[in-house]
């Protein structure tokens, strides 16, 4: 399904642009995770989405995955307050050691930034080189073709995504974005995790092991 909006002339737009940037300049995440989400979430087994907006800009953090990071590296602040989420709505949810978010992927978790490269050092970097536009149709996508996923916005950016969802065909839960600045005004205590499992049983779904 991603694979027919990889053939716009736009995208290998991108791609072309992605590869002259990388012979000069350190372009994250690296040029195998780029596709990482779609890779470990197929379009066929995503029940949730997670929407982030663009990559860690610094050096050994972006892997790929909206707000994961790699095993060795210390977690983000945004992520950190995710597991207090968790671990105050979950009541077996232990804080792991690192913040890789993979285990998520592999249940059906797609967790997609809608930026999806960044130069190193400048957060924001890539916001116009073409994919918002693929981001964009990718969300339609998973929209007309899919019923009954649930997607988690965090934060204004995310909110703004929600013109592209039908709420009658799938379900919506919106809050504050996890970052330090503003987790205290509505991220911790919105219970999305606990939401997102109990809607999950209650459409006959396995839920998410978080």
């Amino acid at each position: 399904m991603f694979y027919i909006k990889k053939k716009k002339s736009y995208f290998k737009q991108i791609i072309h642009f992605l590869n002259r940037e990388r012979l000069t300049k350190n372009i994250f995440p690296s040029k195998k995770n780029v596709f990482k989400a779609f890779k470990l979430t197929p379009f066929y087994k995503i029940k949730v989405v997670i929407i982030g907006q663009d990559p860690y800009y610094n050096c050994n953090q972006a892997d790929g995955l909206s707000f994961s990071v790699f095993e060795n590296t210390p977690i983000p602040p945004s992520l950190k307050n995710i597991f207090l989420e968790l671990r105050s709505d979950i009541s077996n949810f232990y804080v792991p050691d690192n913040g890789c978010l993979q285990n998520w992927s592999a249940q059906g978790v797609f967790l997609l930034n809608t930026i999806l490269t960044v130069e190193q050092g400048k957060p924001g970097s890539h916001a116009k080189i073409g994919w918002l536009r693929f981001t964009n149709q990718v969300i339609k996508l998973i929209n007309n073709y899919h019923r009954g996923v649930i997607f988690l916005l965090w934060g204004k950016y995310a909110v703004n995504k929600m013109k592209m969802i039908n709420s009658d065909r799938h379900y919506i839960l919106k809050s504050a974005h996890p970052s330090p600045l503003s987790a205290y005004r509505g991220f911790f205590g919105c219970r999305h995790f606990s939401s997102v499992n109990k809607i999950l049983k209650s459409i006959g779904r396995k839920p998410i092991i978080w």
